[in-house]
């Protein structure tokens, strides 16, 4: 009896032992399956895409930029001193001549009384000379050495009145007082700031535009420009300057001068947008093969977008544009109706990199 106890124990043992091997032998390549499944998520990359399409879409090239003042200018001190009367506050409007602040300059006005003195003098010599000439009291030569001392004497005298008139700081352009940097009381030297006009009746709005409708337009020409805080709202606007040459991302410096409406709702330094409508009805209403804005790697200049395959795979191509509509760019060669272009998600990507698209 004990020995068939021992055997059974064994028996029952090994049975154990068999079942457990199995268990773990199952349980490795469920994890192996599931660590496969799991590797395999994890190699895609997750992306959100696009479709190249032919669309019907307004044709017109847009351009943004910012507003600046038609004229601005800092008036700074000529001379040094000390500012007695400060004649205008920040948002005033001044006219051309006008006198924004005045400071006192002791020496100046002692140089002017003794120029003024002197040249009395010297009218008063020259005078005498001139008399005693007629009657041979005196030579040719000491009448010109008298004539010529007058003639200083009315330089240094104009001088002292400039220098002293310099004392009256005034405004050269028309235009609002947008900084006041002194203060009654304030010591200035030449070259000190003392206020900022900006001339803001008109406004101009620089926007760069590429070459493919540059030479469409010319000095003089109306565009349409809006402003971001004044979304239905128009503005008519003229070209008052066109660059002779490309910046660096091949596109064209534009100048536009804007009227400003009598309130002066526009401000120097909002958002603009200038439109330059197209002039072809036939090419407004032809389709348009366009891809997103957001499927270029590194901004538009560098034209390269990542093209989805039908592996799930990426493949980096690098495509010829023409132009911008805003949210859409067209697609003059490399692409095809119904290509699925990735438009977020790039910066993870490299060529021939897996991905799993965002729904």
């Amino acid at each position: 009896m004990k020995i068939v106890r021992t055997i059974l124990t064994i028996v029952v043992v090994l049975g154990l032992l068999v079942w457990a091997g199995f268990i773990l032998v199952g349980n490795k390549k469920k994890s192996e399956e599931e660590t496969r499944i799991v590797a395999q998520v994890n190699d895609s990359i997750a992306v959100n895409v696009s479709q190249v399409s032919f669309q019907n879409i307004n044709t017109d090239y847009v351009a943004n930029g910012t507003f600046e003042p038609f004229q601005e200018m800092m008036f700074p001190s000529e001379v040094s001193g000390k500012v007695v009367r400060v004649l205008v506050d920040e948002g005033s409007y001044v006219r051309i001549g006008q006198t924004l602040a005045v400071i006192r300059g002791d020496s100046q006005s002692i140089d002017l009384t003794a120029a003024q003195a002197a040249y009395q003098n010297a009218l008063t010599d020259n005078q005498r000379y001139e008399n005693a000439l007629n009657s041979g009291g005196v030579t040719q030569q000491q009448v010109d050495a008298s004539r010529l001392q007058l003639k200083n004497a009315k330089a240094q005298l104009d001088q002292a009145k400039l220098r002293v008139g310099d004392m009256n700081i005034r405004a050269t352009i028309n235009g609002v007082v947008n900084q006041r940097l002194v203060e009654p009381g304030s010591y200035v030297s030449p070259g000190t700031n003392m206020f900022e006009i900006v001339n803001v009746s008109s406004l101009k709005l620089r926007v760069e535009v590429d070459e493919s409708q540059i030479v469409r337009y010319k000095v003089g020409d109306n565009i349409k420009v809006t402003a971001s805080v004044y979304p239905d709202k128009e503005f008519v606007g003229k070209i008052t300057f066109i660059a002779p040459k490309a910046t660096a991302s091949l596109n064209f410096p534009v100048d536009i001068q804007v009227s400003n409406s009598a309130g002066n709702e526009l401000k120097a330094g909002m958002y603009g947008t200038a439109v330059f409508s197209s002039k072809e009805d036939e090419v407004k209403a032809k389709p348009v093969l366009v891809v997103a804005r957001e499927a270029f790697v590194g901004g538009i200049n560098n034209s390269q977008v990542f093209v989805v395959n039908n592996d799930a795979t990426v493949k980096l191509i690098k495509i010829s544009t023409g132009r911008n509509f805003g949210e859409w760019i067209e697609v003059l060669d490399g692409l095809s109706d119904g290509q699925t272009v990735v438009t977020s998600g790039q910066i993870n990507l490299t060529d021939g990199a897996k991905v799993r698209v965002i729904d």
